[in-house]
C-alpha cells in the first residue's frame, strides 16, 4: 500500500515542479518582453535626440556653419529654400532664439519617417523641429505635426486631464 502512495506523491511533486517551471517561464518571458519594449521605446529616437542636442549646442557656441550643416546644407551647397542668410536670421545672434541654451525639449513624437521635437523657449511659442530618421537631417516640423498614422498618446492624456472645470 505504501508503494501506491509513494507513486501518487511522486506524481504530485512532478506536477508541482512542472507548474512552477511553467510559471517561471511565463513570468520570465513577460519580464523580457516588458524590458525589451521599454528599451525600444526609450532608445528608438536616441540618434535623432543627439542630432537636436548637437544643433542646440552648435547654436549656443555660435558654430553656425556646423548647425547649418545639420540641416543638410553648407555654405558651398546651400539649401534652395533655406539660404545661409535666412538661417542666420532665424538662429543667429540677432534672432529671438539667440540664447540656444534656454531651449528645452518638451516632447518627442515618433512619426514614421522622422521624429518631431517640440522645443520650448522662454517668452516664445512652441517650436517644432523634424529630424529625418534615414539621414538625421533637421528641418522645421511639418503641419500636421506628424503626418501619417501613429498613436497620439500625449494628446489623449492631455485631453483626459486638462478638461475645462466649467464643463
Amino acid at each position: 500500500m505504501s508503494g501506491f502512495l509513494n507513486a501518487y506523491e511522486d506524481q504530485a511533486e512532478r506536477q508541482y515542479r512542472r507548474s512552477a517551471l511553467l510559471k517561471r517561464v511565463i513570468l520570465g518571458t513577460l519580464l523580457v518582453a516588458v524590458i525589451g519594449a521599454t528599451a525600444y521605446y526609450s532608445l528608438r529616437t536616441r540618434s535623432q535626440e543627439h542630432t537636436v542636442k548637437q544643433f542646440l549646442d552648435d547654436l549656443q557656441h555660435q558654430r553656425y556653419q556646423q548647425a547649418y550643416a545639420l540641416w543638410g546644407c553648407t555654405q558651398d551647397t546651400p539649401c534652395k529654400y533655406y539660404p545661409p542668410d535666412k538661417f542666420t536670421e532665424d538662429w543667429g545672434p540677432g534672432s529671438r532664439y539667440a540664447n540656444a541654451g534656454a531651449f528645452q525639449i518638451d516632447h518627442v513624437d515618433y512619426c514614421g519617417d522622422g521624429v518631431v521635437f517640440d522645443l520650448t523657449y522662454p517668452n516664445s511659442d512652441e517650436l517644432g523641429l523634424w529630424v529625418q530618421r534615414s539621414n538625421n537631417v533637421l528641418s522645421f516640423a511639418p503641419w500636421p505635426r506628424c503626418p501619417g498614422r501613429h498613436l497620439q498618446l500625449r494628446q489623449f492624456f492631455k485631453s483626459l486631464f486638462n478638461r475645462d472645470a466649467s464643463a
